[in-house]
């Protein structure tokens, strides 16, 4: 049977990235991507919005990248993978379990602060761009989603 494991999500960031890192040295950071979705009640005629939460991943120099220029409320789009985490409660004992995304690829949406360019798509910072950086390559991408 195929398998096929992709996620490609869009918004702001719950909280600040939580960098640190394991005993290699390798970063890894933990944040919270806020997705609002809003739709019309056909019964009411009632405007309606939802917020999922959705907790994320990042490794290596993907984990640095997003330490160093994400924030909370930083609007942003992650690609990876789907991953499963599971543990046992040390209070109750009971077995739990929740969905993470295992960010390959993310692109920041939002303008770097100070900078009144007119909102384009990228992010600078010390001259650099890093409006897309590819996790699974190590290389900066620039301007176009698409892989190159």
């Amino acid at each position: 049977m195929a398998s096929f494991n992709k996620v490609i999500i869009a918004g702001n960031l719950s909280r600040d990235v939580e960098v640190r890192h394991v005993g290699n040295g390798t970063a890894v950071a933990d944040c919270s991507l806020a997705i609002n979705s809003q739709w019309k009640d056909k019964k009411s005629d009632e405007k309606k919005e939802e917020v999922t939460f959705v907790d994320c991943t990042l490794w290596g120099k993907l984990a640095e990248l997003a330490g160093e220029y994400l924030k909370k409320g930083s609007p942003v789009l992650f690609e990876g993978r789907l991953h499963l985490e599971s543990w046992e409660d040390k209070t109750s004992g009971q077995k739990r379990s929740k969905l993470k995304v295992i960010v390959e690829t993310m692109q920041f949406l939002g303008q770097a602060p100070g900078k009144g360019d007119g909102g384009g798509k990228r992010q600078q910072s010390s001259g650099r761009d890093y409006d897309e950086y590819d996790q699974t390559t190590d290389n900066r991408r620039g301007g176009n989603y698409g892989r190159r």
